[in-house]
């Protein structure tokens, strides 16, 4: 099934990393240097300037124990860091330098404060060849180490309503990639969850309250929703490559995706093409992020 969509938002340089949380959806305008908070009717005020890069959001468990209610975390990419913004100023939460392969990108945080960190593990913008790199995992007191390895472009993360599964989009190898979570935060239980079809990619991606994954991919200008073993359900075609997809909305149904008309951090800021369009899903927003 196709679906159509809405502008919400343009003006953008490159959006990433978006999130329903506390009535709006936040995001990193990745080449802008700044962290947005988007009204449900598209006025955007910037939250914070992080001056190596913006990537993934997060939130640490509030000091009641509510998850997603405390500071947020921000993936700092250019210098391999998590920061931690307190709403006055930023602080490293995570130093990741000596363990990821190349600048870090998205991440997601479980209701315990522990994230999960991506890395590109090669110069993207460079024309470099892919190589295998890490998925990085950090601990609420700031400790790090690796979670996974051989992952080819660890992008997207999802976690179950459940607690009890992550899956993390390949850009590179064109799949989701499922591990069982353990008590400690080890992955185990490696497998194939989807293989993206035909020339589609997995950015950015979000899970719903039937089991579906969607997946924004820049390689076809889309978003689609599969079931695990790869069955398309629904899809969503846009004018130009998409970026990262969340739900939310009053409702958990809205589905925001994230576009842009290039990657390159000179030709975004140059061009501003990012925007913000939306639809209605079918399923509502499930899980984490």
């Amino acid at each position: 099934m196709t679906i159509k969509t809405e502008r919400l938002l343009q003006g953008l340089c490159f959006g990433e990393g978006p999130r329903w949380h506390d009535g709006a959806l936040w995001l990193s305008d990745m080449h802008a240097y700044e962290v947005l908070r988007v009204s449900a009717d598209g006025h955007a005020e910037r939250v914070v300037s992080v001056d190596m890069q913006p990537s993934g959001l997060g939130w640490l468990p509030s000091a009641d124990g509510r998850a997603a209610a405390g500071d947020l975390l921000i993936v700092s990419m250019l210098d391999r860091k998590v920061l931690r913004y307190d709403g006055r100023s930023l602080t490293q939460h995570a130093d990741l330098g000596a363990l990821a392969r190349f600048h870090c990108n998205d991440m997601v945080v479980d209701a315990t404060g522990r994230a999960w960190v991506g890395n590109f593990g090669f110069d993207l913008h460079a024309g470099a060849r892919p190589h295998p790199t890490e998925l990085i995992v950090v601990e609420p007191d700031g400790s790090a180490r690796v979670a996974a390895s051989d992952l080819m472009f660890p992008n997207g993360t999802v976690i179950t309503p459940d607690g009890s599964t992550l899956i993390v989009g390949e850009s590179m190898a064109r799949r989701l990639t499922a591990f069982d979570i353990g008590q400690d935060g080890t992955l185990t239980n490696r497998r194939v969850w989807a293989e993206l079809p035909d020339r589609a990619l997995p950015d950015g991606i979000c899970l719903d309250s039937a089991g579906g994954i969607w997946s924004a991919s820049p390689s076809t200008g889309e978003c689609l929703r599969q079931v695990e073993g790869g069955r398309v359900t629904h899809r969503v075609t846009l004018d130009q490559g998409a970026y990262a997809c969340m739900l939310g909305g009053a409702d958990g149904r809205t589905l925001f995706i994230l576009t842009a008309g290039d990657s390159d951090p000179a030709r975004c800021r140059a061009a501003r093409s990012g925007r913000i369009d939306i639809c209605e899903a079918p399923y509502p927003h499930a899980g984490l992020p």
